[in-house]
C-alpha cells in the first residue's frame, strides 16, 4: 500500500512538473509569435522604404539619362557651330574665366 501511494505521489509530481514545462512552453510560443509578428512588421516597412528608394533611383536614373541627351546635343550644336565658324575663318573670342 505504500509503494502505490509513493507512486501515486510520484505520478502527481511528474504530471506538475509537466503541466509547468507545459505553460512554460506556451508562454515561450507566445513570445516567438510577438517576435515574429514584430521581425514581419519591420520586414514590411524595410520593403516599403525599399520600394520608395527603387522608385527614386528610377526617377533620377531618367533624369541624368535627359540631362546627358541634352549635353550631348548641346556639344553636337557647339560642334557644328565651331565648325561653321572655323569655314567662315572667324575667330573666337575667349572670355576670361570668372
Amino acid at each position: 500500500m505504500e509503494a502505490i501511494k509513493k507512486k501515486m505521489q510520484m505520478l502527481k509530481l511528474d504530471k506538475e512538473n509537466a503541466l509547468d514545462r507545459a505553460e512554460q512552453a506556451e508562454a515561450e510560443q507566445k513570445q516567438a509569435e510577438e517576435r515574429s509578428k514584430q521581425l514581419e512588421d519591420e520586414l514590411a516597412a524595410m520593403q516599403k522604404k525599399l520600394k520608395g528608394t527603387e522608385d527614386e533611383l528610377d526617377k533620377y536614373s531618367e533624369a541624368l539619362k535627359d540631362a546627358q541627351e541634352k549635353l550631348e546635343l548641346a556639344e553636337k550644336k557647339a560642334a557644328d557651330v565651331r565648325a561653321v565658324l572655323v569655314g567662315t575663318g572667324t575667330r573666337w573670342l575667349r572670355l576670361p574665366s570668372p
